[in-house]
């Protein structure tokens, strides 16, 4: 680390400061589940002492280059990198009078900023907004500050119409319908873009206050691979299923990599020692018990009601996405009704946005209410579905386990371990609720492995784990 030191000491940057600032960036993006290593930091450090501190962007620039490993990762890195190392300070931090003039002169000038399009303004203006509107608490000071709080003042959402008519009255504009929409798009985009400043700026003033490490791991939202499936949004879960096929294909190579492994066999102990007589009891060659080829076959039982049905849907797309590293894979959907759906699944593989609305509308998941009722679901299922199991099976349980306080049924989770090579019970919720309310999940985890699944990272590791080869 001497190079950086060196270069942010001829920077006018202190080389304590540079040096923790990138540490403590590192280490933040690691908790995200950034894999960073030593040789990165290192080469990051390199890159500093080659760009210097005179210029932010190309700080950004020359640490995303040595610290990223793939575009996903590049708004989660941005947000935590303007905590570490955020523009110059020295901008308007007092409170504005709660004033309809206050207010109606800042939109102006951010309205004219949004026309411009002038990036500097536009931080600015998200600066004196935050320190105008957007703080909280009684003392002397503010004790906190809120984007929220700010952006509800301020509505920039509200000023597209008078930044379209400003920018349609410049010379020379004139603009078919086609193009109207496209400038309208970019309005969005602008005003968005300015949103994100804003919440840039109320994170960093926090952090000046609480730590720039704490805010970093609590207040900068993860990459889709870590988002809550219980908490994700319509955009999340969208963004979620972009991510199945790199996933599966990670997976699958996972997977061949661990049957080739299995393949070799493993040491026959006593033909090994048998051949061992001829070196003199020596093994120099040992004798390996072959395996046969065999791929696993999948069933998956999934519950598709309420706040679990992104959770199922998104492993459902993932199966499909992996069906050619197992024999068969059969996928049943139950709300209180058992229906297989896998026929669904593969047609609708090519608009996963809408998997989930055509499950419901097609399969029979529901009997004379609409809650989820696991007794009955697995009860119907290891009546109806007895062919599916075998010695071969491995069954993934996607639910809850919240029962609405419905008889469990557990003989039956019994019927389908008992003909089942293995089960495996995925829950999304974290295992401080199990058992709370109407969840039965201790019940059921007394007869087949429980785990917790709350996102796709922790999805991709347990099925690349429990997966027999």
């Amino acid at each position: 680390m001497t190079g950086l030191l060196d270069g942010a000491s001829a920077a006018g940057t202190p080389p304590a400061t540079a040096a923790a600032r990138l540490t403590g960036l590192v280490g933040a993006l690691r908790a995200h589940g950034f894999g960073i290593g030593t040789g990165e930091t290192v080469d990051a450090g390199l890159a500093l002492q080659a760009v210097g501190f005179t210029d932010r962007e190309r700080v950004r620039e020359a640490l995303a280059a040595t610290l990223l490993h793939g575009g996903a990762q590049r708004p989660v890195f941005d947000r935590v990198f303007d905590l570490y190392f955020p523009l110059g300070h020295g901008r308007a931090t007092e409170a504005y009078e709660d004033s309809p003039a206050e207010l109606a002169a800042l939109r102006d000038r951010l309205a004219e900023a949004l026309v411009a399009g002038d990036a500097a303004a536009l931080d600015r203006l998200a600066a004196e907004a935050v320190g105008g509107f957007g703080g909280f608490g009684s003392g002397p000071e503010s004790d906190g500050w809120s984007s929220y709080r700010t952006l509800g003042r301020l509505r920039p959402e509200t000023l597209l119409a008078r930044v379209r008519e400003r920018l349609r009255a410049a010379p020379g504009t004139a603009r078919p319908e086609f193009t109207e929409r496209l400038l309208d798009d970019e309005i969005r985009r602008r005003i968005e873009d300015f949103r994100e400043r804003v919440r840039t700026d109320a994170r960093r003033r926090v952090a000046e206050r609480q730590g720039r490490d704490r805010v970093a791991r609590r207040a900068v939202a993860g990459t889709a691979d870590t988002v809550d499936f219980l908490l994700a949004g319509r955009a999340q879960l969208e963004e979620l299923r972009r991510t199945v096929r790199p996933l599966a294909r990670k997976l699958a190579t996972r997977l061949a990599a661990r049957r080739r492994r299995a393949s070799r066999g493993e040491i026959d102990l006593r033909r090994t020692l048998r051949r061992s007589l001829s070196t003199g009891g020596v093994p120099v060659r040992p004798v390996l018990r072959r395996r046969p080829p065999r791929r696993p076959e999948l069933v998956l039982l999934c519950d598709v009601s309420g706040s679990v049905a992104g959770f199922a849907q998104f492993t459902m797309l993932l199966v499909q996405a992996l069906h050619d590293q197992f024999s068969r894979v059969r996928v049943f959907a139950f709300v209180n009704r058992v229906d297989e759906v896998t026929g669904l699944i593969t047609r609708g593989s090519a608009d996963p946005a809408g998997l989930g609305d055509r499950i419901l509308a097609e399969a029979e998941l529901t009997g004379w209410h609409g809650q989820s009722d696991y007794g009955t679901a697995l009860g119907e299922f290891a009546d109806r579905y007895a062919d599916a199991l075998g010695p071969r099976t491995v069954v993934f349980v996607l639910g809850d386990a919240r029962t609405n306080g419905s008889d469990p049924n557990l003989p039956a989770l019994k019927r389908i371990a008992d003909r089942a090579r293995r089960v495996h019970w995925l829950n999304p919720e974290q295992p401080s609720l199990w058992g709370t309310g109407d969840s039965a999940a201790p019940a059921y985890a007394d007869l087949v492995e429980m785990r917790p699944c709350r996102n796709a990272r922790q999805l991709g590791a347990l099925i690349g784990r429990l997966l027999p080869v």
